[in-house]
């Protein structure tokens, strides 16, 4: 597995942080009661965008961690909070975050973060960890994402399906401000080869899944490929269409949000038409043992594995918890301004194995998402019905967005 391990920069960073922390004071609301570390995990439980195994996840991560002696000697108190998939929801968490004092708030889920962050902002708490559907969450300062975003899942998968032989990929994305920029991305990251892009407009409103099959598969012949940036129900309809076509040369690609288990199940199996389908991801296939702590954690409760937001939060706790030792070995309080220092200052953190070490002290030179720092995908593949390897380790996608050339 490749990192962005720098040891010697790491341990110099380590040693200072006691110095920097009496300096510059541990100001800021966020802070820890004695004898216990409070944060917040925060998503929408019931409705049409249920994430409520995020929730039920960071509850488990409490009573495993507090089983195991807490953090460093210190209870670890999590608050959940029901989103409830409104802006008026949203702010009662962020009322109650700032209300209760919590270090962080972890492994979160929202649609609405454009308008939650900027509470989180005046309050100086950290957003460690949110799921990334909006802008905000890569440029906001007290965000702290550990995946990349679908800007990076595209890049990845135009590579992946480029070193797959295509020649023409088609972008089937949705027809909005978000998807518009989709187009740059791919653009970008197929163009040293020379490969054509077909840009598929979906609306969100009113879709015409036949014409935008029609569209994407255009004249099917070896070559051709599709990459699905679709919502999951909206992908799910788009492949209903694009099945009733019945492609045989044109090769079907996917970012890993447009394809869960539930469209997997139904379009994956040995003869479905995502069988064999190139998908990018953030972490490894949910089979793979790089998650077996978290399938430890969960035991027989149900939260489902595959889940990208369960993945997200679980890692989002990983690197909380790889924090609080560092702190602890500095002789540092843990305090939502002592988090935010360390995530700054260079050491990198271990994620124990599904991402590489992650660090935000080298950012994006980028106005869209400067907080973005973890451009590492996978390259999976759906063989009946399963996401698999499809090629080991990770792969880093940073020359894409600093107008740099792909590695050899």
């Amino acid at each position: 597995m490749t990192s962005w391990t720098r040891p010697g920069r790491a341990l110099a960073a380590l040693a200072m942080l006691p110095a920097l922390f009496a300096a510059t004071g541990c100001g800021g609301s966020a802070g820890a009661a004695d004898g216990e570390y409070t944060v917040m995990t925060w998503a929408p439980s019931g409705g049409a965008f249920d994430r409520s195994g995020v929730t039920a996840l960071a509850g488990l991560i409490e009573r495993d961690v507090n089983s195991k002696g807490g953090v460093d000697g210190h209870h670890l108190k999590v608050i959940t909070c029901n989103e409830h998939n409104t802006v008026d929801g949203g702010n009662a968490c962020v009322r109650q975050a700032v209300q209760q004092k919590v270090i962080a708030v972890i492994g979160s889920y929202s649609l609405n973060s454009d308008a939650l962050l900027p509470g989180l902002e005046t309050a100086k708490i950290p957003y460690l960890g949110g799921y990334g559907l909006t802008s905000a969450e890569f440029t906001s300062p007290m965000s702290y994402p550990v995946a990349g975003g679908t800007p990076t899942l595209v890049i990845g998968n135009g590579r992946q399906l480029i070193a797959a032989g295509c020649r023409t990929i088609a972008l089937v994305r949705p027809d909005s401000n978000a998807g518009d920029a989709l187009t740059g991305y791919l653009g970008g990251a197929i163009k040293p080869e020379g490969a054509k892009m077909v840009d598929v407009r979906v609306s969100e409103t009113s879709p015409d899944y036949a014409t935008a099959a029609r569209k994407a598969l255009g004249d099917d012949r070896t070559g051709n490929c599709v990459s699905d940036t679709l919502a999951p129900e909206q992908s799910a309809k788009f492949l209903d269409a694009y099945k009733q076509l019945n492609p045989r040369h044109t090769q079907l690609g996917a970012v890993i949000g447009s394809v869960p288990q539930s469209v997997l199940g139904q379009h994956g199996s040995a003869d479905g038409v995502l069988n064999n389908a190139y998908v990018t991801g953030w972490y490894p296939p949910a089979s793979g043992h790089a998650w077996d702590s978290l399938r430890s954690t969960i035991g027989g409760n149900q939260v489902d594995i595959s889940d990208l937001a369960v993945q997200t939060t679980w890692v989002a706790y990983q690197v909380f918890l790889t924090a609080a030792d560092r702190l602890h070995e500095a002789g540092t309080p843990m305090t939502g301004q002592s988090l935010r220092e360390l995530l700054e200052s260079g050491d990198t953190l271990d994620t124990g194995g599904v991402t590489p070490r992650l660090s935000w002290s080298e950012m994006l030179p980028s106005a869209e998402s400067p907080r973005l720092v973890n451009t590492w995908v996978t390259y999976q593949q759906v063989k009946s019905g399963q996401l698999t390897e499809q090629q080991s380790g990770y792969l880093d996608m940073r020359w894409a967005f600093t107008g740099g050339k792909p590695p050899q």
